[in-house]
């Protein structure tokens, strides 16, 4: 018979692996996205210039640092995530999902998306929903 400390035994086992799929899940997500604007997607560049009512050019710049914040926002949830960035990638995935819609594609492009916030926001609720500003950066 199973006891009740092996038991808890194997449920925090079980949470670190979920943990780990997550953070490479949202990594992967994060590094692919940060890799593909550092390269200047080109529909990409287009989105920025169009919503942020500015040139290619500058949209091309917009986008190379959006894509080393989002190779950052990678690193550190994949060596030691943070809640504060957890929370930023859970934004930020819901947003980038979002948008595809508001530029013009099909809803079905928002859905297809979901995984982009809902890793993250799994991530979250498994390491803990801060409930003070000060737990953010923890």
């Amino acid at each position: 018979m199973l006891s009740l400390e092996n038991f808890l035994e194997e449920v925090r086992n079980m949470d670190k692996r979920i943990e780990w799929i997550l953070r490479i899940a949202v990594t992967g997500e994060f590094l692919g996205h940060g890799v593909l604007a550092i390269q200047g997607k080109k529909q990409w560049i287009e989105w920025i210039s169009q919503l942020a009512g500015v040139d290619s050019a500058t949209g091309t710049q917009l986008l190379f640092l959006i894509g080393l914040l989002d190779l950052l926002v990678a690193l550190i949830i994949l060596v030691r995530p943070i809640r504060i960035v957890i929370l930023w990638a859970v934004f930020w995935g819901f947003w980038t999902a979002i948008l595809r819609p508001i530029v013009g594609e099909s809803i079905w492009d928002f859905i297809e998306r979901f995984a982009n916030f809902g890793a993250p926001l799994a991530l979250l609720f498994l390491l803990g929903v801060p409930k003070k500003v000060k737990e953010l950066f923890s």
